[in-house]
């Protein structure tokens, strides 16, 4: 009898920490599950973060084998462009571009052959010097994108005879 009485309460002891026990592993199980979730969520986020890269659209056209709109990553320079464009056709002249040039949003992007002029094609071509229209020579003018011959001397022209206009006003 007094085994019976010792047993049987010792057998529920031992029951009860089997499952005290066990629910301590499955909170841990649980707990480090949550852990590895937190860390997952994590790393998605970050790479999310690293994935929206900031973009800019640039229209390359010319002796490309694929003109047209492209998207690039910003920092991007004429050379990327080429090369997303499908390289160049055997009539480019790639002496005439600074392939280093870093490109910004919406700039367009011509790459010249072998018979256009030296500047006349694109603002990408010519440094970042400013034109005084004002006192500028027809060879400075025509620096200017989309300003040729015509343009060039039709400016002076304009700026000639309204110059003595200015210069005889009185105030």
């Amino acid at each position: 009898m007094i085994k019976k009485k010792v047993v049987i309460p010792l057998i529920i002891s031992v029951l009860v920490g089997i499952v005290l026990i066990r629910q301590v592993f499955i909170s841990k199980k649980h707990e480090k599950i949550n852990m590895n979730q937190v860390f997952i969520e994590e790393k998605e986020e970050v790479t999310n973060q690293l994935t929206e890269v900031e973009t800019i659209k640039v229209h390359i056209t010319g002796e490309v084998n694929n003109p047209g709109l492209l998207e690039l990553v910003i920092g991007s320079r004429i050379d990327d462009a080429i090369k997303l464009a499908g390289g160049l056709t055997d009539r480019a002249d790639i002496s005439k571009t600074n392939l280093a040039y870093i490109l910004s949003d919406g700039e367009k992007i011509y790459i010249p052959n072998e018979s256009d002029d030296e500047i006349s094609f694109n603002n990408t071509q010519i440094s970042n010097n400013k034109v005084n229209i004002n006192n500028a020579s027809v060879s400075e003018l025509k620096t200017i994108p989309g300003v040729g011959e015509s343009t060039a001397n039709s400016i002076i022209e304009y700026r000639n005879k309204n110059r003595k206009i200015y210069y005889n006003r009185r105030y």
